[in-house]
């Protein structure tokens, strides 16, 4: 978790909420919870207070012991987009150290993750995906136009965009500097 108050206080209220709530929907008692995931009972009751900072492992292992997706406990619990988090899950000592989690999607069996680099004026136009597939757009470098049935968005660094991918889409670089993504396909 953060370390800056501000974020900390947010995500440790994401984290207490949705504990508290998946728990309770599943009819469980923190005992159980804690047998089950293997989290001591005591962290669990200060993870649901929102007092404690707790471990991406930890996390995990209480996501898995609810069975949920790891997304669904940072996540805010009024996110009217359950594919884009962009929660502050994690920070080290120095503030450069972060890692956000951006943006989840449902995986039947695979995911692939690309580098892409496009230079001024050049477009990609894909084909249809197959059904149910869905990309993971995040720009590192320049900016990209991505076009999805025709709507076009423009996204700047630090910016992203997951979108079902079993439609027409390209991408186009309208800049004057060389463009660079991550795109994961998730299968």
């Amino acid at each position: 978790m953060h370390k800056d108050s501000t974020y900390r206080a947010s995500v440790l209220q994401h984290v207490s909420f949705n504990v508290r709530s998946l728990r309770n929907a599943a009819s469980m008692s923190q005992t159980a919870l804690a047998e089950r995931s293997g989290v001591s009972r005591r962290m669990l009751v200060a993870i649901e207070a929102g007092e404690k900072n707790v471990s991406l492992t930890t996390l995990d292992l209480i996501a898995e012991a609810l069975g949920v997706a790891f997304s669904t406990l940072i996540q805010a619990p009024d996110q009217r987009d359950p594919g884009r988090i962009d929660e502050l899950a994690w920070a080290g000592v120095h503030p450069q150290s972060k890692a956000v989690l951006l943006a989840s999607s449902a995986a039947r069996r695979e995911v692939e993750i690309w580098e892409w680099t496009l230079a001024p004026g050049e477009c990609y136009v894909s084909e249809a995906d197959a059904e149910g597939w869905s990309e993971q757009i995040y720009v590192a470098e320049g900016q990209l136009t991505l076009i999805i049935e025709g709507v076009e968005r423009c996204l700047q660094v630090g910016q992203f965009h997951v979108f079902p991918s079993d439609c027409h889409y390209a991408y186009r670089n309208d800049g004057a500097v060389i463009t660079r993504f991550v795109r994961n396909v998730v299968i």
